[in-house]
């Protein structure tokens, strides 16, 4: 690879590139090769293309891709020129689609996208709806680009926005723009990247960092990992700009360790980048000079909080430490440098601004909220994936007209958005704009971009348990209002839980949810009692359910309810009086009845029925709860 020392060269591989590498009549698969489509095989269909086409003697271009989003299908892939979108596809599909797509230009339709196994097949994948209302900027070249091969990232335009900083714009320059496209951090709290960039640029001081978080410690979330998995390039060249526009000279990218593939991935790029002469000295023959690491971090969740995320980079325990300083103030970043932090979708949506400019940024989202947001769209939702919407969309177009709606026909309960520490959005909100302040506003957040859809069938209070179960375990306990205030919640939710719920419970909650907000040291702690205090605050009736009917609407909790078997509709197959290990299922001439001095409310008959004769009902209210309705 031959190092480019001008901006000049650049322009002119790039031209070049776009002959050789992106001829558009030529043959070619992009097959997913990111994470979920790994593990579902995409790799067997890359060997087997290759040796269908051999033995064919077709000039095919297989392109290993970063994730194209729709990982409920996968394996996935794409064939050019006629850009037919293939899914779930099989080894065994692969010589059909080279006869049929590759060789004959026309669908294979058994690996065609179906909405439903009645309706006709959609072959191209712009008519899809799962892709038809998204819109791609951070993720503008996941699914079309080999994330090794840094020619298909300049074919394709990339390190034009660098170039152009570079060869026409001053660093305030580069720092005005971003400022005037209002770009908000992706990483969770929507702060203004603009707005950071200058605060860093101002702190005194010869050496400044850029540091790029890629911790992702959310349960479900892989929106940072897809980017560095599938298109490390593009972060790289975000952190140039940044570094351009503030006067920094290090980069550090922090990535957890679960993330091989993205550590292999980067540091592949961050090598072909050096070859290349796009980072460390003078890049492109000017003044500027730029490098980047990439520190492993050990996997807690505390560690996406920023002093965490710099104890953990300077190989300390990943604690947060006091504000002030700052991370942009001397004494603040890593070593006591002033740094600059946003997380790596932020960074992604950088160069696309610089080259496009701040209004056609801003063209796109919501005035206050401009740009695209990606989501890991997961949980009772039929397509399961990750997507990136324009700021503004509706919860209801992206649960139902993306996500294609509610698995078995079930009816909507509620979306959580924001990770473990976001709030729980019931359906009154679903055509509620999905954006920074929206979201704040009803309790929830942004966070880095999770979206667990919740159905008829889910127990609030066993939801609001599980992520906060997940919070305290990831507490690194050095605050006392978290590490004991969640505690003390998490107790109150599995006595809730299991029926031994006291009156007043709701009432402790909230008031150590508030205590825990307002005293913890950093953002795990204030936003830890989200998913308690919102379904309180939205769905109070099945708390006083649990507690005062001693009873579970969702049937999910054990130690709730009065079981009785529903003599009409039993056919005396004795599967429960096989299942109840505590003999309280009793025969009794030719019908079972459950004897309630001896059942524990294990659920064991009620699974074990296989027609829904065992029935869980509601106890006698115990007494009518002060708050009476529900608080909103």
């Amino acid at each position: 690879m031959e190092r480019l020392n001008t901006i000049n060269e650049l322009k002119a591989l790039r031209e070049r590139l776009k002959v050789e590498a992106l001829r558009p009549d030529r043959p070619r698969a992009r097959v997913c090769c990111g994470t979920a489509c790994v593990a579902s095989g995409s790799k067997r269909l890359v060997e087997r293309f290759r040796d269908e086409a051999s033995k064919a003697g077709v000039d095919l271009e297989i392109v290993k891709t970063g994730c194209q989003g729709f990982c409920q299908k996968g394996p996935v892939l794409r064939v050019e020129p006629a850009n037919i979108f293939y899914q779930r596809t099989k080894p065994s599909d692969v010589p059909h689609i080279l006869n049929y797509t590759i060789l004959g230009n026309t669908p294979y339709r058994m690996s065609l996208y179906r909405d439903s196994i009645l309706t006709e097949p959609i072959p191209v994948i712009d008519d899809i709806p799962y892709y038809k209302k998204q819109l791609r900027i951070a993720l503008r070249n996941n699914g079309s680009i080999d994330p090794r091969n840094i020619n298909h990232y300049i074919a394709v335009g990339g390190y034009s926005a660098i170039e152009k900083a570079l060869a026409t714009m001053s660093p305030d320059q580069v720092l005005e723009e971003v400022k005037k496209a209002n770009l908000r951090g992706r990483g969770g709290a929507g702060f203004p990247a603009g707005r950071k960039w200058e605060h860093t640029k101002k702190a005194p001081g010869r050496i400044k960092l850029v540091l790029a978080n890629g911790d992702e410690g959310d349960p479900g979330a892989f929106m940072d990992r897809a980017i560095m998995e599938g298109d490390p390039h593009s972060l790289l060249e975000g952190m140039m700009l940044c570094a351009y526009a503030i006067g920094a000279q290090y980069g550090i990218i922090y990535v957890r360790h679960e993330y091989p593939l993205a550590v292999e991935n980067l540091s592949i790029a961050i090598k072909q980048a050096e070859e290349l002469g796009l980072l460390g000295k003078n890049i492109l023959g000017t003044d500027f000079s730029f490098t980047i690491d990439i520190r492993e971090g050990a996997g807690a969740f505390v560690c996406g909080e920023s002093t965490a995320l710099v104890a953990s980079v300077e190989g300390e325990r990943g604690f947060p430490r006091p504000r002030p300083p700052r991370l942009s103030e001397p004494g603040g970043g890593p070593w006591g440098y002033p740094s600059n932090l946003n997380n790596i979708e932020t960074y992604a949506c950088v160069p696309p601004i610089i080259e496009k400019g701040a209004d056609w940024f801003l063209s796109i989202g919501t005035k206050n909220s401009p740009g695209t947001k990606v989501f890991a769209l997961t949980g009772k939702v039929k397509n399961t994936g990750l997507v990136e919407v324009p700021m503004g969309i509706t919860l209801r177009e992206i649960i139902f007209d993306i996500g294609g709606g509610i698995i078995g026909g079930k009816k909507f309960k509620a979306v959580q958005t924001g990770g473990p520490s976001g709030g729980c959005i019931p359906e009154e909100y679903l055509d509620m704009p999905v954006d920074f302040d929206s979201l704040t506003s009803v309790g929830s957040m942004m966070g880095s971009g999770g979206m667990v859809v919740m159905d008829e069938d889910t127990c609030m209070v066993d939801v609001a348990k599980f992520f906060l179960s997940f919070t305290q375990s990831e507490s690194c306990g050095k605050c006392p209002p978290c590490r004991i205030g969640t505690y003390h919640m998490l107790e109150i939710l599995n006595r809730i839980t299991s029926g031994k719920g006291e009156d007043g419970d709701i009432e402790r909650l909230e008031e150590l949810g508030r205590k825990i907000i307002k005293g913890s040291l950093c953002g795990l702690g204030n936003s830890a009692p989200n998913p308690v205090l919102t379904t309180i605050r939205y769905f109070r009736e099945e708390y006083e359910e649990h507690i005062y009917d001693k009873y579970c609407r969702a049937k999910v909790c054990s130690g709730l309810g009065v079981f009785r078997i529903d003599h009409e509709e039993c056919f005396l197959c004795g599967l429960c009086k096989q299942a109840c290990a505590f003999g309280a299922v009793k025969e009794l001439r030719d019908r079972f009845y459950i004897d309630q001095d001896y059942c524990t409310k294990c659920k064991a008959c009620y699974m074990a029925c296989p027609i829904g004769a065992v029935k869980i009902e509601k106890q006698k209210r115990e007494k009518v709860p002060a708050s009476g309705t529900r608080q909103g």
